[in-house]
C-alpha cells in the first residue's frame, strides 16, 4: 500500500467517525425527542381521561365525544307507572268571574226553555292572564288658603313619590328580579317589559334600580351573616368569576335555608377572612380539599362527591382496584346513612359504624401496598431538589382519604352531616350561568349588586316566600325579615 493510498484510508476513516459521531448526536437528539414527546403524549392522555363524571370539569367541557352514562336496566314500561298519583290543575272554589251557559230550547220536544228554573250540572274553569297594563294613580297636592290668617298651607307628597312621572315599587321589583335572579341581559328585560306592559325601561334605570335594591338590603344582609354563625353546618365553596375583565373568586355560605354570596379577589384565606364568617364560626364547615378551609378551628367535613370523583378517575385511568373499591364503599356509606336518617335515628349503629369504619382502612392499606409496589425506585444519580416530591394523583388521594379520614367519615356519626356539600355547589351554579350570559361583571358595584340582591332571593326562595313579593317589599322599603328557618 502506497503512503498515498494509506493517507486516504486515513481520511476517509476520520470522516467516517465524524459521520457516526454526527449521527449519535442526532440519534440523542431524537430520543430526547421522542421521550419527551412520549411524556408529553402520557400527560394530554391523562388530562382527556377526565370529564364531569369522575372530575370537577362541568358537562359543558366534555365535548360531543363523552360518553353516555348507561341507564339502569329496569322491568317497569317507560314514563308514568299504573297507579301512581296524577297531578291536575284543580278547581277554585270562588272563581272571579262566572258564565252560566243555558239550553234555550228542549232537545227532545224543540219547547222553549225561556225562565225555566235550571241546576249546574257540571262546572269547567279557564285559568287565564288577566289584560296587563300599567295601572296609573296621579298624586295631587293642595293648597288651602287659611280662612282666618289666610296663609297658604300646601300638602306634602307622600314618601317615595319624586318625580313628577315614575314607575312603582311593583316595575321595579319585576325588572330587578328578572336581572338578578332570571339572569335575563338588560335589553331583553327591557323587551319583556315593554310587550307585557308597554313600558320601556333604559338600561341606566334598571342600573339605579338595582343599586337602590342593594342598598336598601344592607342592614339584610348583616342579619343574615349573624343567623350564619349561629348554624350548626355551614356549606362552603368557591368559584371563578371575571369583575371588569380580572378574574375573581365569588364565594358561598350557604344552609338549607339561607344563601350569601361575596366575592373576592383572592380564592383563599384572605378572602374568607374579609368576608368574616369562618373565622367566628364554631359550627362544622363542609368543602372540598382546598388547604384554606384548614386554617379555621371550626370541625370539618370533606366534600364526598369530589372524593367520589377522584376515586372513579383513578380506577378508570390507572386501573387501580383499591379507588374502585372505595368508590364502592362511599356510595354504600351514603345509602346506609341516608336509610337510616329517613327513620330519625342521629347516627349508625355502633357495630355497622365500626364495620364501615374498618374496610375503609382496609382499601387504604391496599392503596398504599399497591403504590410502594407500582412506584419508581427512586434515581440516586439524579440531582437532589429542594422542596416537595412531586406525586402522582393515586398517592396524593391517598394521602388525602388517610390524613382527612376523620373529616371524610364526619357523617357517619353524624347523620345531619351531609356526605357532600351539594348545597354549595347548587348555589354557586348560578354564578356560572351568569358568567355564560353576560361574560364579565363591569363594575365592581354590579358585583357587589348580585351578591348581596342573590343572597337575599335565594334566602327567600329557600323559605318558600314569593321572591316578587319579597323584592316589591325591597322598594317599599321594608324588606321581609329572614328567619331562622321557615316557620320561625
Amino acid at each position: 500500500m502506497t503512503e498515498e493510498e494509506a493517507q486516504q484510508l486515513r481520511k476517509e476513516h476520520a470522516e467516517l467517525k465524524e459521520e457516526v459521531a454526527r449521527k449519535d448526536r442526532r440519534i440523542e437528539e431524537l430520543e430526547g425527542l421522542l421521550l419527551s414527546a412520549l411524556l408529553r403524549i402520557e400527560e394530554l392522555e391523562r388530562r382527556l381521561a377526565k370529564d364531569s363524571h369522575n372530575s370537577s370539569k362541568p358537562p359543558s367541557s366534555d365535548g360531543p365525544s363523552r360518553k353516555q352514562m348507561p341507564r339502569p336496566t329496569s322491568s317497569q314500561p317507560k314514563g308514568g307507572q299504573p297507579g301512581h298519583r296524577g297531578h291536575a290543575l284543580p278547581l277554585v272554589e270562588t272563581p272571579d268571574q262566572v258564565i252560566t251557559h243555558r239550553p234555550s230550547h228542549c232537545e227532545a220536544c224543540h219547547c222553549e226553555l225561556g225562565e225555566a228554573a235550571g241546576q249546574v250540572k257540571e262546572r269547567r274553569q279557564i285559568h287565564e292572564l288577566p289584560v296587563l297594563r300599567l295601572e296609573v294613580t296621579e298624586h295631587q297636592v293642595e293648597v288651602i288658603d287659611c280662612p282666618v290668617c289666610h296663609h297658604l298651607t300646601a300638602a306634602s307628597f307622600p314618601v317615595g313619590v319624586n318625580a313628577p312621572a315614575q314607575y312603582g315599587p311593583r316595575v321595579q321589583a319585576l325588572a330587578v328580579y328578572l336581572s338578578q335572579y332570571q339572569l335575563l341581559p338588560m335589553e331583553r328585560i327591557g323587551e319583556v317589559l315593554e310587550d307585557l306592559l308597554g313600558c320601556p325601561l333604559s338600561d341606566g334605570t334598571l342600573a339605579n334600580w338595582t343599586q337602590e335594591a342593594a342598598r336598601t338590603l344592607g342592614p339584610t344582609m348583616h342579619i343574615l351573616k349573624r343567623l350564619l354563625l349561629l348554624q350548626k353546618l355551614d356549606h362552603v365553596d368557591e368559584t371563578g368569576g371575571r369583575v371588569k375583565g380580572l378574574l375573581h373568586w365569588f364565594h358561598v355560605n350557604a344552609t338549607q335555608w339561607l344563601t350569601l354570596y361575596h366575592w373576592h379577589r383572592q380564592r383563599g384565606q384572605k378572602a374568607m377572612d374579609a368576608i368574616g364568617i369562618l373565622p367566628q364560626y364554631s359550627g362544622r364547615a363542609i368543602h372540598d380539599r382546598l388547604s384554606s378551609y384548614d386554617h379555621y378551628g371550626c370541625a370539618h367535613s370533606v366534600c364526598g362527591a369530589h372524593l367520589l370523583r377522584d376515586c372513579l378517575l383513578i380506577a378508570e385511568r390507572d386501573h387501580q382496584p383499591w379507588a374502585q373499591q372505595m368508590h364502592d364503599l362511599l356510595r354504600s356509606m351514603s345509602h346506609i346513612t341516608a336509610r337510616f336518617r329517613v327513620t330519625g335515628a342521629h347516627r349508625l349503629p355502633q357495630g355497622e359504624r365500626d364495620a364501615l369504619v374498618l374496610r375503609y382502612f382496609e382499601i387504604l392499606q391496599q392503596g398504599f401496598a399497591l403504590h410502594r409496589m407500582l412506584a419508581p425506585p427512586p434515581d440516586a444519580s439524579a440531582p437532589k431538589k429542594t422542596g416537595r416530591r412531586k406525586q402522582d394523583d393515586a398517592k396524593n388521594l391517598l394521602d388525602a382519604l388517610l390524613a382527612r379520614a376523620e373529616q371524610v367519615l364526619a357523617f357517619l356519626d353524624d347523620l345531619a352531616v351531609p356526605i357532600s356539600p351539594n348545597q354549595a355547589e347548587r348555589d354557586l351554579r348560578m354564578i356560572k350561568v351568569q358568567q355564560k350570559i353576560s361574560g364579565t361583571f363591569r363594575s365592581a358595584e354590579g358585583a357587589t349588586a348580585f351578591c348581596v340582591i342573590r343572597s337575599y332571593l335565594s334566602t327567600m326562595r329557600k323559605q318558600g316566600r314569593s321572591m316578587l313579593a319579597a323584592m316589591t317589599a325591597v322598594f317599599e322599603g321594608s324588606p321581609f325579615s329572614i328567619a331562622w328557618e321557615p316557620g320561625t
